[in-house]
């Protein structure tokens, strides 16, 4: 006695559950996809063009206490015109200074040494981040 096949022929009725399953999910997780590195895309460009000034801490040094002078170096476009926010800390980890400086010259790179004033003696010079006007 021979059994009887009891599955389908195969491509005869279209496509299976199965098939249009896994197609949706290749489509969604194209999307996805395309929308996480358009994301990353979006933050690395903001993140390394986006901003027209940037500004690096050379050295600090307490030089009393009431004052903190800070090399800065501040590097723009010629045209750009902005200001770096500083502050400082002592040696406990509270902040006892904090000061935004400007910068208008029409150079691309500024090198200059900045007087913080602190209401305690600071052990820290931190750039906290410079904005372009």
């Amino acid at each position: 006695m021979s059994t009887a096949s009891t599955q389908l022929p195969e491509g005869r009725y279209g496509r299976s559950e199965d098939e249009r399953a896994d197609r949706r999910l290749k489509v969604i997780g194209a999307v996805l996809g395309a929308a996480l590195l358009a994301l990353v895309g979006y933050f690395a460009y903001y993140y390394v063009g986006g901003s027209k000034i940037s500004g690096e801490v050379i050295t600090f040094s307490a030089v009393s206490d009431k004052a903190v002078e800070v090399h800065l170096e501040v590097r723009k476009d010629t045209d750009a015109s902005g200001y770096c926010t500083l502050r400082s800390q002592s040696s406990d980890g509270a902040e006892v200074g904090r000061a935004d400086f400007r910068f208008d010259q029409r150079s691309s790179r500024v090198d200059k040494v900045v007087t913080l004033r602190t209401t305690a003696r600071g052990t820290t010079a931190e750039l906290l981040g410079c904005h372009a006007d």
